[in-house]
């Protein structure tokens, strides 16, 4: 557990764990490096993982300038070069897989192999709907409202029904660790509906694994297959029954499929 300083000054939180050929976790939306917390034990067997926390969230600087997915990207670059990690195995899940295709577009020499789970190439209807109505419920009901819909969008009916407590209403340490700046998550949200990097997506020639789940209502699967079609060689994975929090929902599963991947030849 540890801070970067980045170039503007900026302090950027990461944790490092086990030991192996490197492995980068990156979050979505909320940008916490313990929303891999599950995977840790297990894949730091076999790698060195390295989780952070996005600028504007959890431990790291909250700047209130306008984010972007590319700046997201140049931070993970800024934190490999100050780890010394010449080369990466990457998984991004939802923003961290939008930031793992500017990797790949912008920075294809930095990656081994890459997972790009439950994310999207580029907005449709659907998802700019959906993150305008969340950027309205948390700038207008707040941050605790704002957790409850995502709840509700991130887990499919079934897995509610039987864990109910996640569809009560957060208490306040859950609501400051997950919206840590309510003005920084509206400008990521911002961020992401503005990112669209299909047109270069024929550019990529990192081995690429897209994972998705069925019931995504976040980001759909028709988004992972856009992806799988766009990108040259690309592997679908579609776990059934799943929701976008599926990386939690169904940890075993997932992270089985990330490694015989990032395993193959």
């Amino acid at each position: 557990m540890a801070l970067l300083t980045l170039p503007d000054g900026d302090k950027l939180y990461y944790e490092i764990h086990g030991s192996g050929p490197p492995l980068l976790l990156i979050s979505g939306l909320t940008g916490l490096a313990s929303f891999w917390s599950m995977h840790i034990d297990a894949l730091s067997k076999r790698f060195t993982v390295v989780t952070h926390d996005h600028r504007g969230c959890g431990q790291s600087a909250k700047p209130p300038f306008d984010y972007s997915v590319e700046q997201m990207a140049e931070d993970v670059v800024t934190l490999m070069d100050g780890l010394g990690l010449e080369r990466a195995h990457v998984v991004g899940r939802s923003t961290g897989g939008a930031i793992g295709q500017v990797l790949a577009i912008d920075h294809s020499s930095r990656l081994d192999r890459l997972v790009i789970a439950a994310s999207w190439a580029g907005p449709d209807p659907y998802f700019d709907l959906l993150f305008e109505m969340r950027s309205k419920v948390l700038a207008t009901f707040g941050p605790a409202e704002y957790l409850r819909q995502a709840a509700l969008i991130m887990r499919t009916p079934a897995w509610l029904m039987q864990h109910p407590q996640e569809a009560a209403m957060p208490d306040d340490a859950t609501v400051r660790m997950l919206v840590a700046d309510v003005d920084c998550t509206l400008r990521r949200i911002a961020a992401i509906r503005r990112f669209d990097r299909r047109r270069d997506l024929h550019r990529v020639t990192t081995p690429t694994l897209i994972s998705a789940a069925a019931w995504d209502m976040v980001t759909p699967v028709h988004l992972s297959k856009e992806l799988s079609e766009r990108i040259p060689s690309a592997i679908l994975d579609i776990i059934p029954e799943a929701g976008h929090f599926y990386p939690v929902t169904h940890a075993n599963q997932f992270r089985a499929t990330v490694l015989s991947f990032i395993a193959a030849r």
